[in-house]
């Protein structure tokens, strides 16, 4: 619960004075609700009051209650089919609940009572808290919004879009940066160039121990005999940093499903695709599919004008999307492509499987996420997935945060840093 100073003061001290039993029933009378309360002998006043109202609105039974917390009888969940009633909720739960909690609330209310449709008017998109959630319920109500909302829901976007990119961009350049200078080793080095801890690490081999001084001399040096003897490596083979070049070392291209299911993953890479777009060492694509496949990369300088180019939902074709992927790589063996999507296929199992299992022959590095998230493992085809990691390309669910490492290793040819294993096949 977000509250000033003076409120926690105010409610401490006010904890300290209520007897413990009271204070026991207090809570127990939050967390039962009306329905449950009548053997606590609780009544809530005030702001617990208000709460209990603002979470009987939604998450109540029966009929009579009101928006506003007052009922007229008996436990109640609706939230009334206004806008203007909404919107004061949406107002009260701001009040009285932090962020976090706000974003669960809201996504709840659209799910439980069916308020999307209230979404496409201006006063209640300017009362919600955004999040990556609501993001995905806007898009997928892009086609039914009338012009007067579209610009509100931009901003509201928008303002999403920004905030994941301040939280997101620095620590994907960081660590593709570091990946990108290091793939790119040199066998000739300049001197200035050479990476010393790997040139040493791999001529450890031609160790060679020097001859011992001459005892008297160590003795007349170090006023000791018997020092141990010394040695050195010989750098037969060099290894150093690739020079900066205005040409793209790896070419990334980012195969984004646009069903319905995979809404939070298609904000997520298409802020990600933005992002990488920006680094002119990487040459950056971006496709999304379902049934049909729509390269987006034209737009990858605006993250809302891409995520407004998807339209969540429909059918899924992952081979044809494959297909194009497959026929835009010009340097395999420099390509890494990225597969989001949770594998219930609608086109040819396997030509989709042999589409893999080619560009991997050729040399093109192959990452199946079966969700760009922080949800976890959605649900997915698991005969798919088992058949994908079979050709070297294990599916698993993927976190916004862990997404850099997991391109890095790509880029590196690296093993893959697969999270957690129960969201493998």
């Amino acid at each position: 619960m977000s509250q000033t100073p003076g409120e926690t003061t105010e409610r401490t001290a006010t904890a300290s004075h209520t007897p413990p039993d009271a204070e026991r029933l207090r809570r127990w009378r939050m967390v039962l609700g009306a329905d449950s309360a009548d053997s606590t002998g609780r009544t809530l006043t005030g702001q617990d009051a208000a709460m209990d109202g603002a979470l009987d609105a939604l998450y109540g039974g029966g009929a009579g209650k009101k928006p506003n917390g007052r009922g007229t009888g008996g436990r109640s969940a609706g939230l009334g089919a206004s806008a203007p009633s909404v919107a004061r909720w949406l107002g009260d739960i701001r009040t009285y609940f932090p962020s976090s909690v706000v974003q669960v609330m809201q996504r709840d209310a659209i799910d439980r009572l069916g308020l999307s449709a209230l979404l496409l008017e201006p006063e209640m998109l300017e009362a919600v808290e955004p999040d990556v959630h609501l993001v995905g319920t806007l898009l997928s109500l892009d086609k039914a919004m009338p012009e007067t909302t579209k610009e509100t829901a931009r901003a509201v976007v928008r303002k999403v879009v920004e905030d994941l990119e301040r939280r997101l961009e620095s620590r994907t350049r960081a660590t593709l940066t570091g990946a990108l200078d290091r793939s790119a080793r040199i066998s000739r080095p300049r001197h200035r160039d050479i990476d010393w801890d790997r040139t040493i690490r791999a001529n450890l081999k031609n160790y060679l121990t020097l001859p011992a001084p001459d005892a008297a001399t160590t003795a007349g040096d170090t006023g000791a005999t018997g020092a141990t003897p010394a040695g050195t490596v010989v750098p037969e083979r060099l290894i150093g940093y690739g020079r900066s070049s205005r040409s793209a070392k790896k070419d990334i291209v980012l195969c984004v499903d646009q069903s319905g299911s995979m809404a939070a993953s298609v904000v997520y890479a298409s802020v990600f695709g933005a992002v990488l777009a920006s680094m002119r060492t990487l040459s950056t694509r971006l496709v999304v599919f379902d049934t049909a496949v729509v390269d987006l990369t034209d737009q990858l300088d605006d993250p809302v004008d891409v995520l407004f180019g998807t339209q969540l939902g429909g059918g899924t074709d992952i081979n044809r999307a494959l297909a194009y992927c497959q026929s835009r790589i010009t340097r395999p063996a420099d390509t890494v492509v990225v597969l989001i999507s949770d594998l219930y296929e609608g086109g040819i199992r396997d030509e989709m499987l042999k589409r893999v299992a080619a560009m991997k022959a050729s040399g093109v590095q192959f990452v199946t996420l079966l969700a760009l998230s922080d949800e976890g493992a959605p649900a997915y085809d698991h005969e798919h997935a088992a058949a994908l990691g079979a050709l070297g390309a294990p599916a698993f669910a993927c976190t916004p945060d862990l997404f850099p490492d997991v391109m890095a290793a790509a880029i590196e040819k690296r093993p893959l840093p697969i999270p957690d294993k129960e969201y493998q096949p």
